[in-house]
């Protein structure tokens, strides 16, 4: 895949401060973006609450955000089988990645109030170009 860094981050800073998407939707519409893909409005709108499970802390939204697309991507083209093994991969390397999956430890200082906006901007950027690398070794496997 061509190296998306520059439109990843362009993108991630966009979608944080300009309209204030959570980190779920961004994954999902940057994906959506970069694959050619149309995301409808109730996709969109089931990511609302996905960041860290409505600031809960639990599952960060980054990761329900790249699992969710994979079954946007690939349910149709695989089956629901091939996308559970795939969400499963992608939750095991993204854990041997980042070191966990939840917000609460990818975002250690939780949701206080006097944290400033968008605090995981990098970590939202490194997320979103390692689920692109993970989409090139599942195109790559399906040659």
């Amino acid at each position: 895949m061509l190296n998306h860094s520059e439109l990843v981050a362009s993108r991630v800073h966009e979608y944080y401060w300009e309209y204030d998407w959570n980190c779920a939707t961004t994954v999902l519409r940057i994906l959506a973006e970069i694959d050619g893909l149309e995301l409808n409005e109730q996709v969109l709108a089931a990511a609302v609450g996905m960041h860290g499970a409505g600031r809960y802390g639990a599952q960060c939204g980054l990761v329900e955000g790249g699992l969710m697309y994979l079954g946007i991507r690939y349910y149709e083209e695989l089956g629901p089988e091939a996308v559970e093994k795939l969400c499963y991969r992608l939750a095991e390397q993204y854990e041997k990645r980042f070191d966990s999956l939840l917000c609460r430890e990818l975002r250690p200082e939780g949701f206080h109030p006097d944290n400033p906006p968008h605090l995981c901007e990098k970590l939202t950027v490194d997320s979103i170009l390692f689920f692109l690398d993970f989409l090139a070794e599942i195109a790559v496997g399906a040659d």
